[in-house]
Formats: C-alpha cells, sequence, structure tokens
C-alpha cells in the first residue's frame, strides 16, 4: 500500500468530529492546464527572472515541469521542484462523507456544515474544488471525483475492468529543497495504456479528481538529487495532445502545439495511480 494512502486513513468517528472546520491545501489543483491558457502567474513561476548565459539555452526557465517522452533516458540531469506536496487531508468513511452534501448546488449548505464563513478563502476553495468535481469529461475520457478510499477503489476497479490492479505513487526520501538538479538513475515502462490518476483536492476532507481513458505511459523514474535525495517518481505521459489547449502551459514550455509528440510530467507524491496487474 502506497504511502500517501496509509499515512491518510480514516479514523474513529471522534477524530473526525474534531477536524469538521478545517480545509486542507496542497500546492495544486487537478490538471486544469489541460482546458485553460497559461496564466502570466503560472509563467511567472516557473521563470528564472535572473538567467545566466547557460539558462539562456532553456528558454529562461527555472524549471520545465512539461518535457517530451524522449528525455526520458538515465544519465540525464534535469532541474525539477519538490514532488512533496503539502495537503494532509485524511480520509473519511464512505458512509460517513456519503451524508454530507457535495454539490455546486448545495453549497450553502456545505459551508454551513463545516461552519465555514461564506465569504472566506475557505468557502471559495470549497466552491471552486466542488464545480471542478463536476466538469464535463473529455473525449474518450472518464472522470470521477472520489469523496472516499472505497469510492476511489471501487471506480479504479470500473475503469480498468479487472479487480487485480496495482497502485501506485511517488516516493520521496530526504528533501529540503524546493529547487534542484536530478540525475536520472533507472527509467521503467510500468503500463502503456489504461491507468486512472487521481489527484488530490483542496477541500474538507480527501476529495480525489480521478480520470483516465488510455493513450497513456505509465512510468517509474528513479532520480538522486544533488542533496542526496532519493526520488521514485511517477512519470505519466499522453500520446495524443491535439485536444488540448494550444495555449496551455505544455505548449509555452516546450515551444510545440497539439498534437506533438508524446507529452509527460511527474506527479507529485499525493497523486495515485491504479495500473492492470501483470504478474
Amino acid at each position: 500500500m502506497p504511502k500517501v494512502i496509509r499515512d491518510f486513513l480514516p479514523q474513529a468517528d471522534d477524530g473526525i468530529l474534531d477536524t469538521k472546520k478545517k480545509v486542507y491545501y496542497g500546492l495544486h489543483q487537478h490538471g486544469a492546464w489541460i482546458f485553460h491558457a497559461a496564466t502570466e502567474d503560472e509563467i511567472h513561476e516557473i521563470k528564472n527572472e535572473t538567467p545566466t548565459q547557460s539558462d539562456h539555452q532553456d528558454n529562461n526557465f527555472l524549471y520545465k515541469p512539461y518535457f517530451f517522452e524522449k528525455e526520458l533516458v538515465k544519465g540525464k540531469v534535469i532541474n525539477f521542484p519538490s514532488l512533496k506536496n503539502k495537503n494532509k487531508a485524511p480520509f473519511w468513511p464512505r458512509q460517513f462523507v456519503e451524508s454530507i452534501p457535495f454539490s455546486s448546488k448545495k453549497i450553502p449548505q456545505i459551508l454551513n456544515y463545516f461552519s465555514i464563513n461564506n465569504n472566506s478563502k475557505d468557502a471559495k476553495t470549497i466552491e471552486e474544488t466542488v464545480k471542478v468535481c463536476e466538469e464535463p469529461a473529455m473525449k474518450g475520457e472518464k472522470r470521477k471525483c472520489a469523496t472516499s478510499l472505497e469510492s476511489m477503489v471501487d471506480f479504479g476497479i470500473f475503469m480498468l475492468g479487472t479487480n487485480n490492479v496495482k497502485v501506485v505513487a511517488t516516493e520521496v526520501q530526504g528533501e529540503n529543497q524546493m529547487v534542484q538538479k536530478y540525475t536520472i538513475k533507472e527509467v521503467e515502462l510500468m503500463a502503456d495504456g489504461l491507468n486512472m490518476i487521481c489527484h488530490k483536492l483542496n477541500y474538507a476532507y480527501a476529495v480525489h479528481f480521478c480520470h483516465g481513458g488510455g493513450g497513456t505511459k505509465t512510468y517509474m523514474v528513479s532520480m538522486i538529487g544533488v542533496d542526496g535525495t532519493k526520488v521514485k517518481a511517477i512519470s505519466i505521459c499522453h500520446k495524443d495532445t491535439s485536444l488540448w489547449n494550444p495555449k496551455g502551459l505544455p505548449f509555452v514550455v516546450l515551444n510545440a502545439k497539439p498534437g506533438a509528440p508524446s507529452i509527460c510530467h511527474y506527479l507529485q507524491d499525493d497523486q495515485i495511480v491504479f495500473l492492470p496487474f501483470v504478474s
């Protein structure tokens, strides 16, 4: 069982009641970069404002969150941010969360349940997350917001068409720098085709945006940082980008267009991947 699941398993009901008023935050929401044009803030976040001569060869980016599949090679050195996320929202039992409203039509009831002020940052976060979960799927995609571990597992089995599944996540050992150089030590292709990826959202308990539909490759990439940090990072490579927003961040970073060669990205350590188990 991946650490990201083990560490946030449901606790006793009394413990759940004690945490009702807190909204948990991570670094990012789900992969909305597929749909929207890159904002100035998103570009500024990864731009190097004082580039050196060598940086000019990399379009002045501090790091590239997206890359082509051909760059997944042993020995390659990359500049990359921490893959540790900070969202510590716990899983709650399914029978408990199913009694709580989860719909954009019931935002007032949700805020009342968690005793959240209507005009607060937490209220805006609750509303944004619920609306993300109501966005329509892309062509060929299946999606669901899992509000419990049980519903995540059920959807994973449905997506993959088998009870025999493997669950993996990025693992980070150590690390005390936000951005540093890593050397790729090993690249393992774990699956070519169907998978399900679950992105943890900002909410009052663990809610995951789960989606999939084939057309991807899943890699386990072992890396070591200059500070000795060891990372086993899950990398997802999208073979078909023809439906992505042409002004999205991946294309800005890579100076590419929809339909470009397979584009990849790493997953943070709170994102969960379901794969068909192959003995």
